[in-house]
C-alpha cells in the first residue's frame, strides 16, 4: 500500500498484518479520491477507524491541512505514527488511541469541525449510520461536509437524516458511498 498522489506521493505505508484491519486497497483509495476531486484546498478531515491511516494521510497529501486519526487497537496507532512520520510533516496530523465514541464527544468539547471524514469501521461492526447521526448531534461537521463510509457489498446503510447520499462505488466487494451534510 502507497500514497497515491500529492507532495507525499509514492511513499509506501506499513500495514498491520492482523484480522482487526482491513486496509483499503489502492485501487478502492484511487477510487474514491478520483470521485472527491483530485485535490483539495484545505480543510480538516477525521479518520475515526483509522487501521494505517492511509486514508487521512493521503487526503493530506492531496491539499487538506490537517488530518486526525483515530483507533483503538493499539498496534494500528503505532502502525499510524510510523505512517505519519514518514510524510515527514508530523505537525499535520493528530493520532488518537481510543474508541470512536470517545473520540467523537472529545472532539465536540474541544470545537473541532471536519470537512472530510472517512468512516471505514471493521464489517463486523458497523456503526456507520450511528457514527453519522453522532456527528450532527455533536455539531463536529462544518458546512456541506463530506463523509466517505466504506462497507463490504453485504451491508445495507440505512437513510441518515441531515445526509444526502452523493455517489456510491461498487468496487469488487467493497462499497463506498459518498455523503454531504444537508
Amino acid at each position: 500500500m502507497r500514497i497515491i498522489s500529492g507532495k507525499f506521493a509514492k511513499r509506501n505505508l506499513f500495514t498491520l498484518k492482523s484480522r482487526k484491519t482491513r486496509p483499503t486497497s489502492d485501487k478502492v483509495k484511487e477510487s474514491l479520491f478520483n470521485s472527491l476531486g483530485q485535490f483539495f484546498k484545505s480543510g480538516q478531515v477525521l479518520d475515526l477507524y483509522g487501521g494505517s491511516g492511509a486514508l487521512g494521510i493521503e487526503a493530506v497529501s492531496r491539499g487538506c491541512e490537517h488530518a486526525t486519526l483515530v483507533d483503538i487497537n493499539y498496534a494500528a496507532v503505532e502502525i499510524i505514527k510510523k505512517n505519519v512520520a514518514l510524510t515527514r510533516a508530523p505537525e499535520s496530523f493528530s493520532v488518537y488511541k481510543m474508541p470512536s465514541s470517545v473520540a467523537l464527544k472529545r472532539f465536540a468539547e474541544e470545537g473541532k469541525k471536519f470537512n472530510l471524514v472517512f468512516l471505514d469501521p471493521p464489517y463486523a461492526k458497523q456503526k456507520i449510520a450511528a457514527d453519522m447521526k453522532k456527528m450532527l448531534d455533536l455539531q463536529l461537521l462544518n458546512q456541506q461536509a463530506i463523509i466517505v463510509a466504506e462497507t463490504d457489498d453485504q451491508t445495507e446503510l440505512p437513510e441518515v437524516s441531515g445526509f444526502s447520499l452523493l455517489k456510491q462505488h461498487h468496487l469488487g466487494k467493497t462499497i463506498v458511498r459518498i455523503y454531504q451534510k444537508e
